[in-house]
């Protein structure tokens, strides 16, 4: 590990790796950038390997296991045989596919995060590697459930996505909230047990989210988190969701799980608010995922048909300008926030009357 590598590491390769979260990433309080920076690396590396493109499909979970193994150990050596593995079975991808290219980069900068990982202090370290084993767990599961590249497959009952969205982001917010109490004076008279519950269920709204807009593209790629528990009753099945045409008998069901991830945005609201005044880069970095989320619920409510593959839902830039402004503006008052967060509620329940929906090709 050498500065120069270290700097490559939170300079040009996370912000090549982060997308949307390098926001939230450089709003971040100095005292909790830094851990969180280095866990979010962590996990962005395993999901390279357990669903990026740089390993055969018969490589990844092999790999993934080997990387929570040097995580749980903590030793470089085993970092170092993970690289070389990676390496040997991998593929360089090509010059012109630059996501690629940069997470591959992230790969080989894999010993240096580790080392980094040594040099945290013991408690910081702890809480780095609870919560990148809990995310890795995730990566696992969803590998067993979907990395065998034979059709469609969906989950069994509501728990299992229940699950799945606190494997992939709900462990974040209590990790988020030991962090901050730890290191944020004025967040050390927390509540521990009702800010990481709060926190979880935060995660969770945005990973519930990601669920709903992001189902064309998981049904083409054989992945269904809608589960059959609950399509069952409605007469369908995962692989009548690929065609858009399963929209009405489909739209109750979204409709409910609409609502559900609404209840856990009350709950992010509730989080935000609790963050004391004295810390306005720690709010900010939770109002402006909160409000996107938000926003994008809205915009899935008055969607014409969800599961139409073309065009893709996203919020438009003009549109995340003009939320991280309003942030600006309203973040220190606990009353603007409140009433600007029930307009976003109301819309998102579909309770306001709004614009139609814009949409566009490429994500955020």
């Amino acid at each position: 590990m050498t500065p120069s590598t270290t700097r490559e590491l939170f300079g040009p390769v996370l912000r090549g790796v982060s997308r949307s979260f390098s926001l939230t990433l450089r709003v971040l309080p100095p005292k909790v950038r830094r851990p969180i920076a280095l866990a979010y690396l962590l996990a962005r590396a395993a999901d390279t390997i357990a669903d990026g493109a740089v390993l055969p499909r018969e490589e990844r979970r092999p790999h993934l296991l080997l990387f929570r193994r040097a995580l749980a150990g903590g030793q470089r050596a085993r970092a170092e045989e993970l690289c070389r593995g990676l390496f040997e079975k991998g593929r360089r991808p090509e010059p012109a596919r630059e996501t690629d290219a940069r997470e591959w980069r992230l790969l080989e900068l894999l010993p240096t995060c580790f080392s980094l990982l040594d040099a945290t202090s013991p408690e910081d370290r702890r809480l780095i590697v609870e919560v990148v084993l809990e995310l890795t767990r995730g990566m696992e599961l969803d590998l067993g459930r979907f990395g065998g590249g034979e059709g469609l497959r969906a989950l069994g009952a509501f728990e299992d996505l229940e699950e799945y969205t606190w494997l992939v982001a709900g462990c974040v917010g209590p990790f988020w909230t030991r962090l901050c109490a730890r290191h944020l004076k004025p967040c050390r008279g927390w509540d521990l047990e009702r800010m990481c519950d709060l926190g979880g269920r935060f995660g969770k709204a945005l990973q519930w989210t990601n669920v709903l807009r992001d189902a064309p593209r998981d049904l083409r790629q054989g992945r269904c988190y809608f589960p059959i528990a609950d399509l069952s009753p409605l007469g369908l099945t995962p692989d009548d969701l690929r065609d858009p045409a399963a929209w009405a008998r489909f739209a109750p069901l979204y409709g409910r799980y609409l609502d559900h991830a609404l209840g856990h945005y009350r709950a992010a609201a509730e989080y935000t608010r609790a963050i004391p005044r004295r810390c306005p880069r720690a709010r900010l970095a939770c109002l402006w995922p909160m409000w996107i989320g938000l926003e994008t619920l809205a915009l899935l409510r008055r969607a014409t048909n969800p599961l139409a593959p073309e065009p893709r839902l996203k919020i438009p830039r003009s549109r995340v300008r003009a939320i991280l402004a309003r942030t600006a503006l309203t973040h220190w008052s606990d009353r603007l926030l409140a009433a600007r967060e029930e307009r976003l509620f109301a819309r998102a329940a579909g309770s306001l009357a709004s614009t139609p929906a814009p949409f566009a090709t490429s994500p955020l």
